[in-house]
């Protein structure tokens, strides 16, 4: 099998380091390394496969030789050095939304529309979608395909690992001061309001609209992905759980489905685990997504009043499903198509 000279930008981050580490649990064909952040971490030392690489400084010339390049140092450093990666011979794989909804540059879920990979030879760039659609349209790619989606309303309960490594470190820090009755030095600094012991129904930017950016990536990445056009409503909110993103999803389809019959067909999709036994207290939970690859789904009911709407709740490790993983399915994806 043919190695792969392999770059990730934003080496030194949440997302990056997990990328390393689906790469190596996934025995991905690496004949070369290279780990690429900014002046911050550059020297920094990184074990991986068995050897000790140091993080580089990422420069417009870093990618000589490069295949393939995986992005996750945020929407700026994408449209500054993708480009320089492209240009260079290398496939970018980004993980930030700079490029997702661009129509030259596919949006890809490995498991839902692999077939759009081929449009990277517009622009050498294969866009990640966000972490919280990625699980969401591989449930609704199964059910879209069988029965045909009118509309889609989601709330999605994310953990604060959303945030990156300083989300995390906040909810940590709260809630020791919390058990340490100290709640008045509970400022918050990554998130809009306190995160211990709270929600916040606030992701991203406000927009003129009244929904949040978070929640218009939403609607516009899963038309984009599915190749559908139905009509989707998105309420984010921050839970203060470390990690894995869950959501209710309600959906119509365009006829009326048996909740035991959506069962089965999630049941067979790829990457999906149903668990889904109320009476045996068993349902999808962070606890039992995270640091896994799969998207686990339950609570799936039909609607009371109308036979055409089913109601669901699905959990997924969000650095890993919805970020790195998905990566690396794309570019394995890709490297069947050479």
């Amino acid at each position: 099998m043919k190695k792969y000279h392999v770059a990730i930008v934003g080496a030194s981050g949440a997302v990056g380091e997990e990328i390393l580490k689906v790469l190596s649990e996934r025995d991905f064909p690496i004949d070369k390394l290279k780990l690429l952040a900014s002046s911050r971490s550059s020297g920094m030392e990184v074990e991986a496969f068995g050897n000790t690489y140091i993080i580089e400084e990422l420069k417009e010339d870093s990618f000589e030789g490069v295949d393939i390049a995986f992005f996750s140092a945020g929407g700026s450093v994408s449209a500054k050095y993708a480009p320089c990666a492209v240009k260079s011979g290398a496939v970018v794989i980004d993980n930030t939304s700079h490029f997702r909804m661009e129509a030259d540059v596919p949006l890809v879920v490995p498991e839902v529309n692999p077939d759009d990979i081929a449009g990277y030879k517009k622009r050498g760039i294969i866009a990640n979608p966000n972490c919280s659609t990625i699980q969401m349209v591989q449930i609704l790619g199964a059910l879209h395909r069988k029965w045909g989606i009118e509309r889609v309303d989601v709330s999605t309960y994310q953990a604060v690992s959303g945030a990156g490594k300083s989300g995390m470190e906040e909810l940590v820090m709260q809630m020791q001061k919390f058990f340490a009755f100290e709640m008045d030095e509970c400022q918050p600094s990554v998130f809009p309001h306190r995160i211990a012991l709270n929600l916040i129904p606030h992701i991203d930017v406000f927009m003129d609209n009244g929904y949040t950016k978070e929640e218009m990536k939403m609607m516009n990445e899963t038309n984009k992905i599915l190749h559908s056009n139905f009509a989707l409503s998105a309420t984010c909110v921050r839970v203060p759980v470390l990690r894995s993103h869950s959501e209710s999803i309600t959906i119509r389809f365009k006829c009326e489905v048996e909740a035991s019959e959506a069962r089965e067909v999630l049941r067979g999709a790829e990457n999906v685990i149903v668990i889904d036994e109320p009476q045996n207290l068993s349902y999808p939970m962070p606890s039992i997504a995270t640091d896994t690859d799969e998207t686990y789904v339950g609570r799936i009911r039909n609607d009371l009043y109308d036979k055409k709407i089913l109601h669901l709740w699905c959990v997924a490790d969000q650095v890993r499903v919805g970020a790195a993983t998905n990566a690396v399915r794309i570019a394995e994806k890709w490297i069947k198509m050479q």
